[in-house]
């Protein structure tokens, strides 16, 4: 039995159409099994060898780290700064990505650059810029001093330099996705008689609304795990300024390997409930994402 195959315009056979992998199977299977290995020495490895090292004394010694009054406290300082950080550049990251996406103005590109200032300066640089400007030899120093002002070592301070590493995260997932979508619907809901604030709430909110909740989820994510910069402005005060991060290391550098490595597995836990939920959305919401992750 002949099956005919098909012919072009000009008469001539069609050729079959080509995959796409060229490798051959052997390559693939390399290619693979060396990505599991580096995943599973690099990420999967050191996160078993933390929360073996955290139950390493039994579970009632773990729990008894993480209920010591310093590990509370840092665990308790760590959610306040992420509170009020995030929202803050929830807002900044959607009014960035408005002004920058929808409309036309001078200094566009130059805001735009600003945004991704933070992810070219170093962590430890920025924490060092809020100490020249609020230290006490600073030019603002001793006028918050005589106004009972304190910024540097406390919670302002690290809610400053967290602020300052994590306020690209939302911007940056929204900048894309915004351009992407184009203003033919806003156009369309302006036209239709609606305000720009009904317009933004109605028509953009609703079209950016999964990437901006994983804008969110990145730079909380990145707000609690946040070392370098807090790091600097902190002074390292036990069980008032000392959040997650460096309560670990203060733990890891007393030998209290059990304790640092309790309160790590805390943290390593945040970062795995992160990334599940962003994989769920990228899953569910794929289409919707893609416009944002091609940064």
């Amino acid at each position: 039995m002949v099956i005919d195959q098909p012919f072009s315009a000009a008469g001539a056979q069609t050729p079959p159409p080509r995959s796409a992998v060229t490798e051959g199977r052997a390559t693939r299977v390399a290619l693979t099994v060396i990505a599991l290995l580096f995943l599973a020495v690099f990420l999967v490895l050191p996160l078993v060898i933390v929360f073996l090292q955290a139950f390493a004394n039994g579970v009632g010694a773990y729990f008894a780290a993480l209920t010591e009054p310093d590990a509370v406290a840092a665990i308790q300082l760590t959610l306040l700064v992420a509170a009020i950080a995030v929202p803050l550049n929830l807002a900044f990251g959607v009014a960035a990505a408005w002004a920058v996406a929808k409309f036309e103005f001078k200094g566009k590109a130059f805001l735009t650059t600003l945004i991704d200032l933070p992810f070219s300066v170093s962590p430890v640089i920025s924490g060092l810029v809020y100490v020249l400007l609020f230290g006490s030899q600073s030019l603002l120093g001793p006028w918050l001093a005589a106004h009972g002002v304190q910024i540097l070592f406390a919670v302002p301070g690290i809610v400053l330099a967290t602020i300052f590493v994590t306020f690209p995260f939302v911007a940056r997932e929204l900048i894309p996705l915004m351009e992407e979508q184009g203003t033919a619907d806003e156009e369309a809901a302006l036209s239709l008689g609606a305000s720009g604030w009904q317009t933004f709430l109605r028509v953009t909110l609703p079209n950016v609304k999964w990437g901006l909740l994983y804008g969110v989820l990145l730079c909380n994510a990145r707000a609690m795990g946040e070392f370098g910069a807090v790091s600097v402005v902190s002074g390292h005060i036990r069980g008032l300024t000392n959040t997650m991060p460096l309560q670990v290391e203060i733990l890891y550098n007393e030998y209290n390997f059990a304790g640092a490595f309790a309160v790590a597995s805390l943290l390593a836990l945040l970062a795995l409930v992160t990334l599940i939920i962003k994989t769920i959305l990228e899953f569910r919401y794929g289409d919707a994402l893609s416009g944002s992750t091609g940064h």
